[in-house]
């Protein structure tokens, strides 16, 4: 099988119309079709199927374009064995959390650019499961996701996982109100009254305060949901309750932090890809300079 073809259907896979991977190759339509066409001749099975006006790949164009990861990465690699010199080339499609986003993926953006203009970052806003869903259907290439310590996620057995960084969290409440001393269950115990806020696409931080409070003997009364920590701080601000947000971010003006600790609450987060494919020179540069950042 021809490896540009293989590219072909790789890319077919990832972008999901012939023209799409026509711009990207820098030819023609037609020429793509006929390409993978001969693909599928050699291969001796359909690869493609008419989806309405556009083509989806068949179960076994996937299979073939699962083992076209593993195969370019070959040649690539051996590329780069015999020139040292040799740069990756491509675009890495990443899913991440808007934290993860500013602090890991822009830095990373910025070293790419400075000494490696040959890869790329093509960057989704997304919550973790929504992530993991697009990295399942094969549509991203690395998903970055967290989770509450308290709170583990489990990650399926097809996934390789990196871990990256982790935060400490504590209770936003308004400023006004009091220091609480103690562990965290006297900290939360304080507000068992209080209405809560929390993730409005995501139950980790809930599951994570429930554990808490459930050993100060209250359930928190969830009320608002909200994805942005700037909305979250104008609810508490506003007095419609309280809810988790990171130490290491600047707080508003009428927000006070408080500390959990015993148990403490950390955010840790993850680079997370697909089993056999970090072997493709892009996405192991990427997950490189995520791990030393």
């Amino acid at each position: 099988m021809d490896p540009h073809r293989l590219e072909m259907l790789l890319e077919l896979s990832r972008l999901g119309s012939m023209r799409a991977v026509a711009d990207v190759m820098h030819t023609t339509t037609s020429t793509v079709s006929q390409q993978l066409a001969v693909l599928a001749r050699e291969a001796g099975t359909a690869l493609v199927e008419p989806d309405g006006r556009r083509v989806r790949l068949t179960p076994a164009g996937r299979r073939l374009a699962d083992h076209a990861v593993t195969v370019l990465a070959a040649i690539e690699a051996a590329r780069l064995d015999l020139d040292p010199h040799a740069e990756p080339q491509g675009t890495v499609r990443v899913a991440a959390f808007a934290t993860a986003v500013r602090q890991s993926l822009l830095p990373v953006l910025g070293a790419l650019a400075a000494d490696h203009p040959g890869v790329h970052l093509q960057i989704l806003e997304h919550e973790p499961a929504e992530s993991l869903d697009l990295l399942a259907r094969d549509d991203i290439d690395l998903a970055m996701v967290y989770e509450f310590d308290l709170a583990p996620a489990t990650f399926g057995a097809t996934l390789d996982t990196v871990p990256l960084w982790e935060a400490d969290w504590g209770l936003g409440v308004p400023a006004a109100d009091e220091p609480v001393r103690g562990d965290a269950a006297s900290v939360l115990g304080r507000y068992r009254d209080s209405d809560w806020i929390v993730n409005s696409r995501n139950n980790s931080d809930l599951d994570a305060v429930r554990r808490v409070a459930s050993t100060a003997g209250f359930t928190p009364r969830v009320v608002h949901r909200a994805d942005s920590l700037e909305l979250v701080e104008d609810l508490i601000v506003a007095g419609l309750g309280v809810g988790l947000l990171p130490e290491m971010r600047p707080l508003a003006a009428g927000v006070r932090l408080l500390p959990l600790r015993d148990p403490r609450m950390a955010l840790r987060a993850y680079a997370v890809v697909r089993r056999g494919r970090t072997s493709w020179p892009p996405l192991a540069l990427v997950l490189r300079l995520l791990a030393e950042r």
